[in-house]
């Protein structure tokens, strides 16, 4: 039986005869001694095997890199000068007596301290990436997460309801996971892209506090931080208000990153409206670390010959802000053009920029191609507004509201977070937690000229704006939090309607008719004629606090065995074709199915 985990023997053990289990993570003969530097979850200890075990020596000459061993040995002090501070075994080490091959290892494809291996190669071999020191620790600090949320609402009364995995398909923004059933023939099941309807239900049921931490899934295009399946930490509760639910759940954060990584988040965490956060920064969920803002000049141009940005001012829903960056009139004409190239991917059509050299000397002091073309009193009320000084660049952008929000918010986050940002102070380090309230309760979608639901269709609208829903949709504010930290959503919910008669104007209002509505969720609609509750929740991305907190560069480094950006598992080579009897099972016939190509 093991006496402790590899990577936890210390000076605490010296003198004892102890029998450890691991891995072979290098093995080194230095003159008829052998070292193995055996490694388990917990991290590495120095093993020593002198030639005078003569059946013990022979055994360690044929240990290769990633055989599973045993040994029984002496805990000893390492020599003066050799201990190594960066272990938790670093002062000791263990005199092999008897060594045992569990299993021998082919070689492996990659050195397990190898940081230059390519996400594909990781992927192909997760089993092995996951015997890695970062990746154990990656797991291992997503369990103590997942535990400090579980002590957290246990305190509070929160009961875990497992909700179901084969559910009803229903429209929530983002395309379902379809399964065909082969029990109810040309019928299908789909996988939840969140509980939410089965949370309200609970609430109506009298289960007040509810959480789970549970799979959602969705099939939509991949980033860094999403995977077709994902963890979320799902909450709901009756009977509290916005700002009740909110307080606990901020709490729930800072607890957990306080006994996670013993990080002292500021309290109370900023509140800042939607509106708000889109006119300073352009997105929804802004990094407060950076320092630069947005200033909007859209009312300012509309009357400037340059046509770029007195069309985008003049035109319904376009927008015109400037971008002023210290110290920005020193960068290269290169740079700029590298930043033209990076806004063009969020629709951009251009960067226009003007450099500050000199104030004082008007016109003659600035410096750009566009200057001729904007009036002087334009210029000065840029300068005055967005208070730029000597030396400062102007970026700006000038099209529909949303192509200028997304293109100078990323410039924003890229020249903050640049070597250049930093070295002139226009970002900090540490944690920056928001809260982004009042979002609109619909969105515009042009081109099927109808209003969608912003969050999901079962948010409630602010007190007051009920008739908003009827009158004027894109009026209506909703009861709708969002949680940001460094610049990522980690958490967002609302309080839900729970009378059935506004949840039917809401339903109007995205112009689904009674009947469909009672076609998609009767079984809502109806329980919610049944006394239901007032309530509401949030849900949390595990994944994604989990990767701020392991300064991760994508969440495939916090799961366990992740889909690659084409939702493919390499290891395991799904999805997969299946065969011919299978799909007749299904009642399912393929047509115009593309061969793949081989490998």
């Amino acid at each position: 039986m093991r006496t402790c985990y590899t990577g936890l023997v210390s000076s605490e053990h010296l003198g004892q005869i102890v029998t450890l289990f691991g891995w072979v993570h290098r093995r080194r003969d230095h003159g008829g001694v052998i070292f193995i530097d055996l490694r388990d979850r917990e991290g590495l200890a120095q093993v020593v095997v002198d030639p005078d075990r003569a059946e013990t020596f022979k055994i360690a000459e044929g240990l290769r890199n990633e055989f599973c061993i045993s040994i029984k040995g002496l805990v000893r002090a390492r020599p003066a000068g050799t201990t190594n501070a960066g272990l938790k075994s670093g002062e000791i080490e263990i005199l092999a007596h008897e060594i045992e091959v569990l299993n021998a290892s082919v070689t492996p494809p990659f050195q397990l301290d190898d940081d230059n291996l390519s996400e594909t190669t990781r992927l192909t071999h997760r089993v092995l990436d996951l015997r890695r020191p970062q990746m154990q620790n990656n797991m291992k600090l997503r369990y103590r997460v997942s535990i400090e949320v579980r002590k957290y609402l246990d305190s509070l009364g929160f009961i875990d309801i497992e909700t179901p995995m084969l559910t009803k398909s229903t429209p929530e923004g983002a395309r379902d996971y379809l399964v065909p059933s082969r029990v109810n023939a040309g019928e299908f099941f789909a996988l939840p892209q969140s509980p939410q309807l089965f949370k309200q239900l609970l609430m109506v049921s009298g289960f007040d506090r509810y959480y789970q931490i549970v799979k959602c899934f969705r099939d939509e295009d991949l980033r860094a931080d999403r995977q077709p399946e994902f963890t979320q930490i799902d909450c709901e509760t009756s009977f509290l208000t916005e700002q009740q639910i909110r307080d606990i759940f901020e709490a729930m954060i800072r607890h957990v990153f306080k006994t996670v990584q013993n990080v002292d988040l500021e309290e109370p965490f900023p509140v800042m409206p939607w509106s708000e956060a889109m006119h300073r920064f352009g997105s929804d969920k802004p990094d407060l670390r950076v320092k630069l803002e947005f200033t909007d000049v859209t009312d300012v141009v509309k009357d400037v010959d340059f046509k770029v940005f007195a069309s985008a001012a003049n035109a319904e829903g376009g927008r015109v802000v400037a971008l002023r960056v210290p110290g920005g009139a020193a960068m290269p004409r290169s740079e700029i053009d590298a930043y033209t190239q990076f806004t063009a991917i969020y629709g951009a059509k251009g960067l226009a920029y003007i450099k500050v050299n000199e104030i004082a000397k008007g016109v003659e002091g600035l410096q750009s191609p566009i200057v001729k073309n904007i009036h002087a009193a334009a210029l000065t009320e840029i300068l005055t507004r967005s208070g730029a000084q000597d030396g400062d660049i102007l970026f700006f952008g000038a099209d529909k509201a949303k192509v200028v929000n997304d293109a100078i918010g990323a410039l924003r986050i890229k020249i903050g977070h640049s070597e250049f940002g930093k070295k002139q102070g226009l970002s900090e380090t540490g944690w920056k937690p928001l809260w982004v309230v009042d979002f609109p309760m619909f969105e515009y979608d042009e081109e099927a000229q109808r209003y969608t639901a912003a969050h999901h269709p079962f948010t409630s609208p602010k007190d007051g704006h009920e008739d908003f829903l009827t009158t004027n949709p894109g009026q209506a504010l909703a009861k709708a939090y969002d949680m940001v930290l460094n610049g990522w959503e980690i958490g967002g919910g609302s309080v839900r309607i729970h009378r059935e008669e506004v949840q039917s104007k809401v339903f109007r209002a995205l112009k689904i008719e009674a009947e469909e509505a009672q076609e998609k969720f009767g079984f809502l609609l109806d329980a919610l004629q049944y006394g239901a509750p007032p309530h509401g929740g949030i849900a949390f991305g595990l994944d994604r606090i989990v990767t701020m907190m392991t300064g991760a560069e994508s969440i495939r480094d916090v799961i366990a065995f992740p889909k690659t950006q084409r939702a493919q598992c390499l290891l395991t080579q799904a999805p997969s074709p299946v065969d011919e009897k299978q799909l007749r099972e299904l009642h399912i016939r393929l047509r115009n199915v593309e061969t793949k190509p081989a490998a």
